[in-house]
């Protein structure tokens, strides 16, 4: 394994390195579209765009912290870096950062949690085995046993890795310096004081502590949602205990049949998009790794450090323009939406605003059974690197406010997530649950309102 640069020089030196190529290769893409290329040519270029890839894993990977979250969110959504011919083959070299890292030995990870929680891992659990089941951005998950017999997960966190992530953060504008080349309107320094405080709570395991209780403790008896309980006793600011959850990975079920797809893509969509509302509460942070097909059919969601509270004023405010949307009422939703911070209706058409609205959110606010796949990912994506179409939509007039930057990241990837898993399904009925209060139509919602009811 290669050594992780944790100065901020080593670091910025990596990341401007890798950023800097980024710009370089859409400032010849776009001089390249001018001029005709033969067979040759074409063939080097792909070449050099898999080498890039490769480059972008072994970079981002090796360092984790801030940037190995971000090679995470690359392997589920293509901002605009590659190039969408080589998209799959990006993806797919990035598909490894989705469950794992690069591992740290034992031999460090254990001298962690001893600091941590004031003795060796043999007088805290009758069992521990000392290789890691994940490693993820900036700590280790291990399995254990309890004297009371209880099966836990324990995640350490990396020794200096918020030195680490510091330096990541200070550099963290080299990193979004490439994507304002695709959309320069955003406020970047906004996004980049908020993604900072998020992380920095992330790197405080006892407040993913308290997230995941919270939770937990909403979900406790859950038709077919799980969370696993905290052992408070035995979690810190850089050890956090578990709950074991025994399941498969999320991508085992990509390949089942369809009516199975549906059902998990349902959940999932239940949990990422509907526990805002329901709770006030949400992750910020869905990919495959953090999701588990357990055996009763129920699907557990683990990794809380990313989440965020919203307080009763900003779910209203977005429910209402939500349901605006649905009803077609243009005028409404561009007021709510200069309201919030997202436009500003002296630069924008009521009807340019509703538009790009659809255009956004249509995927789950239009009343209609479609299957949800790779195409809907890109279509979004392309609405959001490009000037605009022959239609005039387009999100480069829109900004994307700080404190609703970590809940775009999240429905972006939750719709990457649902693509993964290709179910043909009507969103908008399940939406409408928590849009407007609707009676459940699906077998899901039915068994979730009779558990509510129950609670």
């Amino acid at each position: 394994m290669a050594r992780m640069a944790r100065s901020r020089a080593g670091r910025a030196a990596q990341l401007g390195g890798l950023a800097g190529t980024q710009a370089a290769r859409l400032a010849v893409q776009k001089t390249g579209d001018l001029m005709r290329s033969d067979a040759r040519a074409e063939a080097a270029a792909h070449a050099r765009r898999a080498l890039l890839a490769q480059q972008l894993v072994a970079t981002l990977g090796t360092m984790r912290g801030v940037a190995m979250k971000l090679g995470q969110m690359l392997s589920l959504v293509d901002i605009g870096i590659v190039g969408p011919e080589n998209r799959s083959l990006f993806q797919s070299a990035l598909s490894t950062l989705q469950d794992s890292a690069p591992t740290v030995p034992w031999s460090v990870m254990s001298g962690q949690l001893e600091r941590a929680l004031g003795a060796p891992p043999h007088v805290l659990f009758t069992e521990f085995d000392a290789d890691p089941v994940a490693a993820a951005s900036i700590g280790q998950v291990y399995r254990a046993r309890l004297a009371n017999g209880a099966r836990v997960a324990v995640k350490i966190q990396y020794p200096d890795i918020e030195a680490a992530v510091v330096a990541d953060l200070k550099n963290l504008r080299t990193l979004l310096s490439v994507y304002r080349l695709i959309h320069p309107a955003l406020d970047t320094a906004a996004l980049a004081d908020e993604f900072e405080a998020r992380i920095h709570e992330e790197l405080d395991y006892r407040i993913e502590a308290d997230h995941t209780g919270l939770l937990a403790e909403a979900h406790r008896g859950h038709p077919f949602i799980r969370i696993p309980e905290v052992v408070e006793s035995l979690s810190s600011r850089t050890v956090l205990v578990t709950e074991w959850l025994d399941g498969r990975p999320l991508r085992e079920i990509y390949t089942a049949p369809r009516s199975d797809r549906n059902r998990v893509a349902e959940i999932v969509f239940r949990f990422y998009a509907g526990t805002p509302y329901r709770l006030h509460h949400y992750s910020g942070d869905p990919h495959p790794g953090n999701m588990l097909l357990l055996d009763d059919g129920a699907v557990g969601f683990l990794d809380f450090g990313l989440c965020k509270r919203i307080d009763t004023r900003t779910a209203e405010t977005e429910l209402a323009v939500l349901r605006a949307g649905i009803d077609g009422d243009a005028t409404r939703v561009l007021d709510l939406m200069e309201s919030r911070g997202f436009a500003r209706g002296s630069t924008l058409s009521e009807q340019a605003a509703y538009d790009t609205f659809l255009r956004v959110f249509g995927w789950y606010l239009c009343d209609r059974e479609a299957e949800i796949g790779p195409d809907d990912v890109k279509e979004l994506m392309a609405l959001i690197s490009r000037a605009g179409d022959s239609a005039g939509v387009s999100v480069r007039p829109f900004n994307l406010p700080a404190d609703h930057a970590l809940r775009g990241r999240a429905e972006l990837q939750l719709l990457a997530i649902l693509a993964h898993l290709r179910p043909r399904m009507n969103l908008h009925t399940i939406a409408q649950e928590w849009i407007f209060d609707a009676t459940p139509v699906t077998e899901l919602g039915l068994a979730q309102r009779n558990w509510e009811l129950r609670r």
